[in-house]
């Protein structure tokens, strides 16, 4: 389907007035190829393959903004999941891959790099352990990197051992960059349901049913989205608003497939996905939690807001796959705590509570992001949280994730910095009833009966 004249003039209209923006483009690139069993070896090899197929990735972003007028937030590359990789290695560390990884983002001047990662949603293999206990020195000594860990699928069920080692690599991570507000852990997420092609970090990864290189879009608007929404009379019935969030969600996926089209030909790597999630931003009139209220929820956490939170992600995925024949990723809604502003400010006051957003997490695209809790909550209570939250993707037979910052040496009330998209953090309080048995457990949630699908 062609872009035309009426669009292109729509989508200026959304840039300059709206905040429309192509929140990143992210390029996967596989790394099968680089793995060995001498550490030294492997890390030239990790180097040399991503600086030589990302090489023209920024200056192609940069290219584009300037021809097309659309902003592009991030650039960023994703690679295959490094525990796949090191299994060949016999190293018990594996943080000089993440160093490696961070040079080489250094080089491209990217944002991030995804991919310290591991899938281990049915069990854990050596490579597996051995990167996840890389994690936290991983994410204390780069800048730019981030990691991932999968734990849990439908089809699999929840392997709980590693949800209890998650939690208290949340926390070890946490520690390790106490100095900087605990920022290793907001680069940290753990998933059920992973997808394989997300443009989003901290949770891309190149996916090993992808091609050796490719591109993926992710488009934001909550801006352009809340603009629309406010042309609506309050007595417009929910049938109008949804209607008008597809008629929009179409408008912001046609620009990020234009893009996406023009930067996977010009780099001459595939064409990925287009990932059409409303991405908030710390900046005002940039924010989900607005949307919903403009919908009609009094303040985002208050009751309704749940089944508003539904209508938009059904409706913006009803607009996307209109738009695009590559919609993918998450593409949905996004609800980080920290870098949504009407997120911050609903938390601040006491409206939004962990509870009300593990139930928006059974609606939205992900999970409970970028949450920030007190800093003398123990490994058990986040294992808890992981546990609920993907009992949630596991029976609902869709991603959820947890991104959760303890806050060291902080309490309710208090505020992580942490700067750009990130944002900022008020500590949140958690229930402290979570007890040691669960998490001690151990074992596997087996897989629900809907994983029979065959």
């Amino acid at each position: 389907m062609d872009i035309t004249p009426q669009e292109v003039a729509e989508t200026m209209a959304m840039v300059s007035q709206q905040n429309l923006d192509l929140r990143t483009i992210t390029m996967g690139i596989s790394l099968m190829g680089c793995a060995d069993e001498d550490m030294a070896r492997m890390r030239t090899k990790v180097y040399d393959h991503i600086t030589r197929t990302a090489e023209h990735l920024v200056e192609t972003a940069d290219a584009l903004e300037r021809e097309y007028g659309i902003p592009i937030a991030n650039k960023r590359v994703s690679v295959t999941p490094i525990a796949q990789i090191a299994a060949a290695c016999p190293d018990s560390d594996l943080s000089p891959l993440a160093s490696t990884l961070d040079r080489a983002a250094d080089t491209l001047g990217i944002d991030f790099i995804g991919g310290f990662s591991a899938l281990v949603q049915k069990g854990m293999g050596g490579a597996d352990r051995r990167l996840i206990a890389s994690i936290p020195t991983a994410l204390a000594t780069t800048e730019r990197v981030c990691s991932s860990v999968n734990v849990a699928s439908t089809r699999a069920g929840i392997n709980m051992d590693a949800v209890l080692l998650m939690a208290q690599t949340i926390v070890e991570t946490a520690r390790r960059t106490t100095a900087r507000d605990c920022c290793g852990a907001a680069k940290l997420v753990v998933f059920a349901n992973m997808v394989e092609d997300s443009p989003f970090m901290a949770g891309a990864i190149h996916g090993t049913g992808e091609a050796d290189a490719v591109i993926n879009v992710g488009v934001s608007g909550p801006g352009v989205m809340a603009a629309a929404l406010r042309q609506l009379p309050e007595s417009a019935n929910l049938m109008d608003v949804a209607e008008r969030i597809k008629e929009t969600a179409f408008k912001i996926t046609r620009a990020g497939e234009l893009m996406s089209r023009e930067a996977s030909r010009r780099l001459g790597v595939e064409k990925g996905i287009v990932d059409l999630s409303l991405a908030p931003t710390p900046a005002a009139g940039d924010s989900v939690a607005e949307i919903l209220e403009i919908i009609g929820v009094g303040r985002t956490g208050g009751p309704g807001t749940t089944c508003a939170l539904a209508l938009l992600n059904d409706a913006v995925k009803k607009g996307g796959v209109m738009a695009s024949s590559s919609v993918g990723g998450l593409s949905g809604a996004f609800i980080p705590v920290s870098e949504d502003a009407g997120m911050i400010r609903a938390a601040r006051e006491g409206v939004l509570t962990l509870e009300k957003l593990e139930a928006m997490t059974s609606v939205c695209s992900v999970g409970l992001d970028m949450i920030a809790v007190p800093g003398d909550t123990t490994a058990e209570t986040i294992a808890g949280l992981i546990a609920d939250e993907m009992a949630i993707g596991i029976i609902n037979s869709k991603t959820t994730a947890v991104r959760v910052i303890p806050a060291i040496g902080h309490d309710v009330g208090d505020t992580l910095e942490f700067g750009g998209l990130l944002g900022t953090a008020p500590v949140m309080p958690i229930s402290h009833f979570a007890g040691e048995v669960l998490a001690h457990r151990g074992g596997r949630f087996p897989a629900p009966l809907n994983s029979l699908k065959n």
